[in-house]
């Protein structure tokens, strides 16, 4: 049998699992009656962790969000995880949690056994990140936090935007996902002035107070809001656009085309309609090159006179 203090670690590591326990359960697990695990939920109680029990065939203990942190008890591939995140995060696109994450890491790492400690440093030595071509715009933590709970809640928010082009204009709308892209996060709402849907980067937003009323959930405008949002940022900068028709089945042609250049649309079973675009008309012409399939192209003479020019282009290297 354990002694007492070694049972409430324990006691106190099963309880941490998201689920409720029987008292038989907890009895079994530790080895004692449930009259011990009655007991030492009180002294846990004691302690200041806030477990909660519940009566019933069904009922059990779980451990409730209490008014302080308690300390985590962690196993060890956790412990690993949690490092390697913090380390992460250090190098984040958050602006003010770097620091934090390396305050945070030091005190990890400082309990962390020997083995484990020697894993996370190996993987730190010996990994090598790549670094941004430009450092990504910071975001500020307290915004994050405060779309992320009107998403939860389901309240509109109110806030000053300023657009790609620095014009500024007030936004009322209904928060639904962040979604992070590289260093860039992006808020995916349904602007309520608009009467439509909205991709936002959370860098530009500047929160107001009091918030709106509460608001019932919409039907999301995408399965997968991820590609969503990749795609909307991605043609948001188009400045030639263009529907061609190509000669090979729709679900070949999308496994070729990245989600950020263009849709796939079923025209029959051997064909399908892209629409894609580009900065330039000669980029759009070269993304349609590497689909690798016969294509024909209507009402786009931008895009026609790039595709003679890098054909003849190609002609002359062929020789």
């Amino acid at each position: 049998m354990l002694e007492t203090s070694a049972r409430l670690l324990k006691l106190l590591s099963l309880l941490q699992t998201p689920r409720e326990w029987s008292g038989t359960e907890l009895a079994g697990r530790l080895e004692v009656s449930t009259r011990t695990v009655r007991n030492d939920v009180d002294r846990l109680r004691n302690l200041g962790y806030p477990v909660h029990a519940t009566r019933g065939a069904v009922g059990g203990y779980r451990l409730g969000a209490g008014a302080n942190l308690p300390p985590l008890l962690l196993d060890d591939e956790e412990a690993v995880a949690v490092a390697v995140g913090l380390r992460t995060a250090a190098a984040g696109s958050i602006a003010g949690v770097e620091d934090t994450s390396l305050r945070a890491l030091a005190k990890v790492e400082q309990v962390l056994p020997v083995r484990l400690r020697r894993r996370v440093n190996a993987l730190q030595t010996y990994t090598v990140a790549v670094p941004a071509r430009r450092r990504g715009p910071e975001v500020d933590p307290q915004v994050l936090t405060t779309l992320a709970a009107a998403c939860r809640d389901h309240e509109r928010v109110r806030f000053d935007y300023r657009a790609h082009d620095g014009t500024a204009t007030r936004r009322e709308a209904e928060p639904y996902r962040l979604v992070n892209w590289g260093r860039k996060w992006y808020l995916v709402a349904y602007d309520v002035q608009r009467g439509d849907w909205r991709t936002f980067r959370v860098d530009r937003i500047e929160p107001r107070t009091p918030g709106g009323p509460r608001f019932a959930p919409r039907p999301l405008p995408a399965e997968d809001l991820a590609a969503y949002v990749s795609r909307g940022v991605s043609t948001a900068t188009w400045h030639y656009r263009a529907r061609i028709v190509v000669h090979a089945p729709a679900e070949v042609i999308a496994q070729r085309l990245p989600a950020t250049a263009g849709s796939v649309e079923v025209i029959d079973e051997h064909t399908c309609a892209v629409t894609t675009g580009a900065d330039t008309a000669e980029t759009m012409a070269m993304w349609i090159g590497l689909l690798d399939a016969d294509f024909t192209v209507h009402d786009a003479p931008e895009l026609s006179a790039a595709l003679r020019r890098l054909a003849d282009r190609y002609q002359r290297a062929a020789g």
